[in-house]
C-alpha cells in the first residue's frame, strides 16, 4: 500500500467537504475549491477524515493512490491557510508596480510586461525590497502563475540578473576574462 495513499487526511475545523460521483468540493474560510478526480480511485468522506483506496495493485494505481491523496490534503491546506511563493527580481532598474490587479513590470525590456493573475490569485508587489508574493487557495495555479512570472526575466548566470524566487541559488559561471 502506499505509505502516503494509506493515511487519512484530516478534516479541520470549519472545513465542509461534500463528494458527488467523482467531483470532491472542499469548502473553508478562504474559499471552495473542486477537483474531479479518476474514476478507479475510491474516496470515503468521514465526519473527520478523508480516506482514499485504490482499485488495483498497478503500478498506475499506486502512484495514482498517493497522487490522489495528496490532491486532496493541498485543497484542505489551501481553503484554510492557503499558499503563496514569493519572487525577488534582481537587477539594475529592474521594479514593477501594481495597476488594478495587474502587474506591471519592467525587467530591461524596451517595453513594460503586463502580467494579469488567473481568477483566485492575488499578486502583491514590495517596492524597496523587489519582492513580488504570489498567493491563493490551489496551490497549483500559485506555483504555475509564478513561474509564468519568473520566465518573463529568467535569472543569467553571469550577472545573476533576473526574476528568481526568494531563496532561489543561482549558480554563477566565470565570465571570459577568468579563461
Amino acid at each position: 500500500m502506499s505509505r502516503i495513499g494509506k493515511q487519512p487526511v484530516v478534516i479541520v475545523d470549519g472545513v465542509k467537504v461534500k463528494l458527488t460521483g467523482l467531483e470532491l468540493t472542499v469548502e473553508g474560510p478562504k474559499g471552495t475549491l473542486t477537483k474531479k478526480f479518476h474514476p478507479d480511485i475510491t474516496i470515503n468522506v468521514g465526519d473527520d477524515s478523508i480516506i482514499v483506496s485504490r482499485s488495483s495493485d498497478i503500478g498506475f494505481y499506486r502512484a495514482l493512490h498517493g497522487m490522489t491523496r495528496a490532491l486532496i490534503q493541498n485543497m484542505v491546506i489551501g481553503v484554510t491557510k492557503g499558499y503563496s511563493k514569493q519572487l525577488e527580481m534582481v537587477g539594475v532598474g529592474y521594479r514593477g508596480e501594481i495597476k488594478g490587479k495587474n502587474l506591471e513590470l519592467h525587467v530591461g525590456y524596451s517595453h513594460p510586461v503586463l502580467v494579469s493573475p488567473p481568477d483566485g490569485i492575488k499578486i502583491e508587489y514590495e517596492h524597496k525590497a523587489g519582492l513580488i508574493t504570489v498567493s491563493g487557495i490551489d496551490k497549483h495555479l500559485v506555483g504555475l502563475t509564478a513561474d509564468r512570472i519568473r520566465s518573463i526575466r529568467k535569472p543569467e548566470p553571469y550577472k545573476g540578473k533576473g526574476i528568481k524566487y526568494k531563496g532561489e541559488y543561482i549558480r554563477r559561471k566565470a565570465g571570459k576574462t577568468a579563461a
